[in-house]
Parts: structure tokens; sequence; C-alpha cells
């Protein structure tokens, strides 16, 4: 396994990028707990979510692509548990959701709800023009789920819901962020229509928000949400120029302000953000690369982490997670086990990986995240 290189860079601004010039102290105090498809068997495992279980269990759901590693190829949403909160692993998957798409099942979201069911949500994938969010929902502890409820049906087309980006508000209220990048007859689109899909009765019914208001037509992609302490509902997305973009909400997801540019420098990659039960801050895990760099826009190493005290106005402890220059890391899962976290992300060896695409669940210490 490579070295982990954290940086101790006291103030170090998001505005800039990592300078990997700069003094660094290697550290070692995180571990890979989990090791998905190491060898390329199977090709792609990606875009997971965690849920813990009320025996003490941890279930890591996660897209396992059985028919090749692009977006496209066949592939179902697959599960490990663990019982020393995410020490070890059991090592045989377990099937969540076989594939029910005509392409695959991919992009788990597990959520506890406020009434004590656990939801999961999951892309179906049918077509180019047919790709839509589901939820099926547990009252067993994640033994059996009920059939699949569609979380868009005011519109077809074909939608983006990224892994672990559902919430749900103390009002109860859930949130799906999405990104509508094609519909039928109409050119794929690396611009995506952004709008919050809401539900008020445990995701029975959906409705959805405003489309994010984007007069600049920035190519955004792959929502996020967290709630913040004011209220307000934070978006964060990725874009092509360079940062992480941003938009609010003052009426809980029902309406979006312009989007605009944030000081996480960024490539074209997804970034992921939780807050931290312990002490309230937000966690922030993404590739803080030279993303305006044509060379390297499109890399998504290193793998960061940062901590805002200011609910995303600014960003410290900024530590390095993967520094390997030749790797891709994305798309995080974020939970946290007492004075620990958990990340789950996509670890390939190369920064255009063909063919082989493992999954990594590694789990550091929040002490060492606040060093």
């Amino acid at each position: 396994m490579r070295e982990i290189r954290f940086l101790v860079l006291a103030g170090l601004s998001l505005l800039g990028f990592l300078d990997f010039s700069e003094a660094q102290v290697l550290l070692n105090p995180s571990k890979v707990v989990l090791h998905i498809g190491k060898e390329g068997v199977p090709p792609r495992n990606s875009e997971g979510s965690f849920i813990h279980l009320k025996d003490g269990r941890i279930l890591f759901a996660y897209s396992k692509f059985i028919g090749g590693a692009s977006d496209h190829a066949s592939g179902l949403i697959a599960g490990r548990y663990s019982e020393d909160g995410g020490e070890t692993w059991t090592q045989n998957d377990e099937v969540i959701v076989d594939n029910e798409g005509g392409m695959n099942v991919m992009s788990a979201s597990l959520l506890r709800l406020n009434n004590g069911t656990i939801a999961l949500f999951y892309a179906r994938k049918n077509s180019l023009d047919d790709c839509i969010p589901l939820m099926r929902i547990s009252s067993d502890e994640a033994k059996t789920w009920s059939e699949p409820i569609q979380v868009i049906t005011d519109k077809e087309g074909y939608f983006v819901l990224n892994n672990d980006r559902v919430i749900q508000l103390p009002s109860g209220r859930l949130l799906a962020p999405v990104s509508l990048h094609k519909t039928a007859g109409v050119d794929f689109s690396m611009r995506g229509n952004i709008y919050c899909y809401y539900s008020d009765d445990n995701g029975k019914t959906w409705n959805s928000s405003q489309e994010m208001l984007n007069q600049d037509k920035v190519v955004v992609q792959e929502p996020g949400v967290v709630l913040l302490k004011n209220g307000e509902i934070m978006m964060w997305l990725r874009t092509d120029r360079g940062v992480q973009y941003l938009s609010k909400s003052h009426d809980n997801g029902l309406s979006w302000e312009e989007v605009y540019p944030s000081e996480i420098s960024s490539p074209r990659a997804p970034a992921s953000l939780k807050r931290i039960p312990k002490t309230g801050d937000l966690l922030l895990v993404w590739n803080d690369n030279k993303g305006l760099v044509e060379e390297t826009a499109s890399y998504r190493t290193p793998l960061t982490a940062a901590i805002s005290k200011d609910e995303g106005k600014s960003w410290k402890h900024i530590k390095v997670i993967e520094d390997d220059p030749e790797g891709f890391f994305c798309y995080t899962a974020i939970s946290f086990v007492g004075n620990e976290v958990l990340l789950g992300y996509m670890a390939a060896e190369h920064v255009r990986p063909t063919g082989k695409l493992p999954l990594v669940v590694r789990k550091l210490s929040l002490d060492k995240l606040y060093d």
C-alpha cells in the first residue's frame, strides 16, 4: 500500500493549490480496512454508502460492475458488513439490489430515517434516455427491502444522483439533489440541469424543486447538499472551472440561488461533505488539484480532507489522504464511528483508469484530522 502523507501547513488557503515542494510530515494514522477488486475482478467497484445497524454492525453498500468498467456496464448493488466498527469486513458480497436495469443499478445512498427505518437510494439505468433514482425501505435493519419507489415522476431522462448524497432535515423532509443531462431526442450535455427532489412523507411521494439558477451556463454536475446551522441548505457541485461551485436554498430546498464559485480548488471531479457528529464541524473530502492547469485538469489526485468550523466559509486542517500522482481517487462515502471516520472511495492506480477500478475503505482518527 502506498505511503500516506499528511500535510501540516497551518492556514493554507484553498484558493491556492497544494504545493508538494512544501515540507511534509510522514504519518500513518490511518489504515485500509477493506480493499475490493484489487486484482481487477470484478472490473469496477465504486460509489458506496455506509449505514450503522441497530445490532452494532455496519453495512457498506456499493456499485459492483460485473460487465466492464464503464458507467454503462452491467452492475448491481452489493454489500459488505463489519461487526467491529469497521476494523474488519465480510469477505463475500451480499446482493442488496440485483441488476433490474437495462444497463445497471449503481450509486447507493443509505440513510437512517427519522422514523427508524432505513432508506436505500440508487440509480436504475436503462439507457442514455432513462436513468432514474429509486428508493427502497427496510423495516428490519436491511434484511429485506420494499418494492422500489420512483423518486422522479414528473420528468423523463438521464438523471444523476451521486452516492451518499440524500439527507433528511429535522422536519422530516428528504432532499435528493440530482443533475439532468439528457432527454429523448436531445444530445447528452455535460452541463446538468440541477434540481433537488423532496419528500415530506418519508419517500412515499416526491416533488421537484425549482431548477437551480445558472445564468452563466456553467458546466455543473453531481450536486450534494448539507444542512447548515442557520437553517440554509448549501449545495456543492462539480464543474470544469477549477473550483467547486456552490448554491444555497433559504426555503428548505424549494428554490436555489444563482450558482457561484467557491475557493475549493478542484478538478472535474466530485467532492464529498458531511457534518462531524462529535464536533459539529464540516468535513470535506475532495481532490485538491490544479484544476485550471490543462495537463492535470482531469486528474483525481491527491485525495484530500479539510475541516470547516465556520459552516463552509473557510477550510483548515488540510490533510492529504492519498498522494499518488498516478492515482485516481473519487466518489467518497463518509461515516463516523466514535472518534474515527470511515472513508470508502474508488482507488485506481492510474489517472485514466481502464478495466481495473478497485474500491478502498480507509479508517482515520478524527484527532489526526484536527492536528
